[in-house]
């Protein structure tokens, strides 16, 4: 009992420290790819030396008493860094290099404890194998990934919204203490002796096929978690929160593979596998279902269930005797951290699309026609079948040329794409900037069309009524998120127009496929970097208008939109200067949220709403936009009331977000 109590604690933390920190360093050093992508790494870095530490104190020390005292006393060293919450002393100053601060900042904060928690499941699996020889150390795997399951859906429903970031720590914090104890426990009364003779005798060695499937299965599963993620969360819908459902189902199939109840029956599994394949091969080549969020749930969610059902009960089923299970479980992390690897950093640098999904679904195909093989005829000869349409389909899907994309390319930030729609010389003909599944902005191509102002930008939104209420004199203009640049279309002669952008491949199209930065009469700036950064390192602008641009997708950049942000934002408009906030978005609720952090910094809010009617007014977009000053007599200027501007309402109850607290669960509509 206190093998899985310890077990289940010590997961349970190691799931909640990516937010946890996450949340405290995004305002110091940005939401940028390489602070993201170095955070991503040292984590799975770290948690791979958690499982090699795991392997190396059995190997080396397993029965002896310098086991118990090594890792007692870093459990003790670890409790004396608690707790974890970086010092202020590691805020960047000025434009130092962030990575190595980063790395030395994560280190020496979390990084013994994450370690610990790291090589906490593998290494209690096998002190309890030593300790009750004869009982299944595995089905222990089970209750691990039962509480990173507990982990994942309680921090955003049950944990961020009641406590701020720092409240959050200390409840880790205490969380890890009592943890130490436990394992400390376990550790000092787990025999002395290593696996009984006998046993450790009839333990048959591991071949190297065996641990390649072990590595191939376990790499296998993880990419196809992260591919079908970023299939229905940038390709599909840009739904809050649906992240959860593809975890959740990755981690669910571990925990039924390793209870050790013969939920995996290879036997009965095999149609079922088969046939979802196909159904997802189908859909990855069909576009006219592309945009069909209840089909595409439905097809890839039981399919992507499925596959690491199948990959997971394979793992089970070979695993190998308990004498080496720490280097089973370091090879299955090995390839958990090489599926993200790939997927993560690898993808975005060799492809200009999502190609990893149709590579997984081939893999995948490839693993079980080996394994399906051994049941008959019948399952030989469909896997074979199968996996010839899904490597068709997967060759279709990369090869396939899309009509109306000019332009497609990837980062690190996702997938951009150009998309023209019409013929040259015909008015309607136009280009449009596609992120995953967002718009970003359009331009008519035909001469007497190129700068007409389009989508969420007319002047009958938020932003051109913001604009157009500064009157004749030269403006200076701040935009956070370029897009196609289309606000620069209201640039006079003797205006600036700054804009602070954080993807360097959105700078490069806007200037190469669209011609509003070109086209404008005011003289253009534009920033590269996380806007806020830049904006707190920068002196004041005095922008006439600084607009906020960066919240129509699900994953909202929370440290643009906090208490200290708007400080920041208001430091650069002049006295009666406008921060305008685009805050369209079909799922969450943002007006609140900035009329609440309004009220805090004693500015006046007023929401203003352009949602057109008239079917053949194509070139505009329904918009929402709040305004935000802190001369109550801006707002009332006839440019903005005759836009029909609403005092923006923020909500009883409602905490207002600062960069030590935000409740998106509260904000969904």
């Amino acid at each position: 009992m206190v093998h899985a109590a310890t077990i289940f604690l010590s997961s349970f933390l190691l799931f909640l420290v990516q937010p946890l920190i996450a949340r405290l360093i995004l305002p110091w050093f940005g939401g940028s790819a390489a602070v993201w992508t170095t955070c991503m790494l040292f984590f799975q870095a770290l948690l791979l030396a958690g499982y090699a530490y795991s392997h190396f104190l059995i190997r080396k020390f397993a029965g002896t008493r310098t086991e118990a005292v090594l890792h007692t006393v870093l459990l003790a060293a670890a409790v004396a860094m608690l707790p974890i919450a970086p010092s202020e002393a590691w805020k960047p100053l000025g434009d130092e290099e962030p990575i190595s601060r980063i790395l030395i900042l994560l280190a020496a904060s979390v990084g013994l404890p994450y370690f610990l928690v790291a090589s906490t499941s593998p290494l209690l699996q096998a002190w309890f194998a030593r300790a009750r020889p004869g009982e299944d150390p595995y089905r222990l795997f089970a209750i691990s990934n039962l509480a990173s399951l507990v982990a994942l859906v309680g921090y955003p429903f049950l944990i961020e919204p009641f406590l701020a970031g720092r409240q959050q720590v200390s409840l880790w914090s205490w969380g890890f203490a009592a943890f130490a104890l436990l394992c400390a426990g376990v550790a000092w009364r787990t025999p002395r002796g290593v696996l009984v003779a006998e046993e450790a005798k009839m333990a048959a060695p591991v071949a190297k096929q065996q641990v390649i499937l072990w590595l191939a299965l376990s790499t296998t599963g993880s990419v196809l978690l992260l591919a079908v993620t970023n299939h229905l969360t940038q390709n599909v819908a840009s739904v809050p929160l649906l992240w959860l459902a593809p975890l959740t189902l990755y981690l669910a199939s571990f925990i039924l593979t390793f209870e050790g109840r013969g939920w995996y029956r290879p036997e009965l599994l095999w149609p079922f596998v088969l046939v979802w394949l196909i159904g997802m091969a189908w859909l990855l080549v069909d576009s006219d279902f592309h945009f069909d969020l209840p089909l595409q749930l439905g097809m890839f969610l039981p399919g992507l269930f499925l596959g690491c059902l199948f990959c997971h009960g394979e793992l089970y089923r070979m695993r190998p005797a308990p004498r080496y299970l720490t280097a089973y479980y370091l090879i299955v992390s090995a390839g958990g951290a090489l599926g993200g690897l790939l997927v993560a950093v690898v993808a975005p640098l060799a492809f200009d699309a999502y190609y990893e999904l149709g590579i997984g679904m081939v893999v995948l195909a490839l693993l079980a026609a080996l394994r399906f093989a051994g049941l008959g005829l019948v399952p030989r000869i469909a896997s074979l079948a199968v996996l010839l349409g899904v490597a068709g389909s997967a060759t279709y899907d990369g090869l396939r040329h899309y009509n109306d994309v000019l332009v497609s390319e990837r980062g690190f930030y996702g997938v951009l794409r150009v998309k023209e729609y019409g013929s040259p010389g015909e008015a309607g003909h136009l280009r449009r900037l596609v992120h995953g599944a967002i718009m970003h902005g359009e331009q008519y191509l035909h001469d007497e069309r190129r700068t007409q102002l389009t989508t969420y930008y007319t002047e009958q939104s938020g932003i051109g009524a913001a604009i157009k209420s500064r009157g004749a004199a030269p403006l200076r203009i701040g935009v956070i998120g370029l897009g196609t640049g289309t606000v620069a279309a209201y640039g006079r002669p003797g205006d600036l127009y700054r804009y602070y952008e954080i993807d360097p491949r959105v700078v490069e199209i806007a200037r190469r496929d669209f011609t509003y930065l070109a086209d404008s009469k005011a003289k253009i700036e534009i920033a590269l970097g996380d806007a806020r950064l830049t904006l707190e390192r920068e002196a004041p602008q005095g922008f006439d208008v600084l607009a906020v641009d960066a919240f129509s997708s699900d994953a909202i950049p929370v440290h643009l939109i906090t208490k200290e942000a708007l400080a920041v934002y208001l430091k650069h408009v002049k006295p009666d200067g406008i921060v305008a906030f685009h805050v369209s978005n079909r799922f969450l609720d943002l007006i609140p949220v900035v009329a609440r952090l309004a009220r805090e910094r004693g500015a006046d809010a007023v929401l203003v709403n352009d949602d057109p009617d008239d079917e053949d007014d194509s070139e505009r977009s329904k918009s929402d936009w709040v305004l935000v000053s802190r001369d109550p007599a801006a707002l009332k200027r006839p440019a903005i009331v005759e836009r029909g501007a609403q005092p923006a309402e923020d909500r009883a109850g409602w905490r207002t977000w600062t960069d030590d607290y935000s409740n998106l669960i509260q904000i969904l509509k």
